[in-house]
């Protein structure tokens, strides 16, 4: 009977030709290897017969699995509740003081005695002392040195001097700005800047020191201003 191809393999395989197909292996091996080195040591040169090239994939980065980030969530802030605000209570105000004029002050000779010489600023008037024609800001009461000076109105004493044609001066500021000049006193006034004086309150004596008015009899010069103008004594005397 005729041995098939596969039996006559098989039988080939268990006999000699084991160690042929072995020989053979060995053999393409050992060329394999030589070349390999061969090449790697120098220059490549041609390679007779089939290689075989067995080309290893590069590897691939595998991206990092992405590990989701946790969103913090902001807290929520607490609102502060609007603290109520103090209203203070409102200050009691002070009643206005009431304005006291000029001439609902009260006002008093401060002598008692004639007028010998007029108030007069927009006309000349003789003065006999200085020996000319002159202007006179105030009105001469007749009076004995020595006679007691009352305040004509109640006031504070804004000024006290001496004067050099006009001698020994007490100012007294009143009401609705108006002051009254006391001038020709004695010494030393019984008041001091200051005081606060009421009508009638003495305020020195009648003297001679007025050397612009030394040739009249002895008298009081009284002048007084309203906002820092000359205004006639007699308007506000009673």
């Amino acid at each position: 009977m005729k041995k098939s191809t596969v039996s006559r393999i098989g039988d080939f395989m268990s006999g000699k030709g084991f160690y042929i197909v072995l020989l053979l292996c060995v053999t393409a091996l050992g060329v394999s290897g030589y070349y390999l080195f061969d090449n790697m040591d120098g220059p490549s040169r041609p390679v007779s017969g089939p290689v075989q090239v067995v080309v290893t994939p590069a590897p691939t980065a595998t991206a990092p699995a992405v590990v989701p980030t946790a969103t913090a969530t902001p807290a929520p802030t607490a609102t502060p509740a609007p603290m109520p605000t103090a209203t203070a209570a409102p200050m009691p105000t002070a009643a206005p003081t009431p304005v006291v004029t000029a001439t609902a002050s009260v006002f008093t000779w401060p002598v008692k005695g004639q007028v010998i010489r007029d108030h007069s600023v927009d006309t000349l008037a003789y003065d006999e002392t200085m020996g000319d024609w002159r202007t006179h800001d105030g009105v001469d009461i007749a009076a004995e040195a020595g006679t007691s000076v009352m305040a004509p109105a109640g006031g504070t004493v804004s000024d006290i001097y001496t004067d050099d044609l006009m001698g020994t001066t007490v100012v007294i500021l009143h009401a609705d700005s108006v002051l009254s000049t006391c001038s020709n006193l004695q010494g030393v006034p019984t008041v001091e800047i200051g005081d606060t004086v009421r009508t009638g309150d003495i305020i020195g004596t009648v003297g001679t020191s007025a050397i612009a008015e030394s040739r009249q009899e002895s008298h009081l010069h009284l002048s007084m201003t309203r906002d820092g103008v000359s205004v006639d004594p007699l308007e506000y005397l009673p």
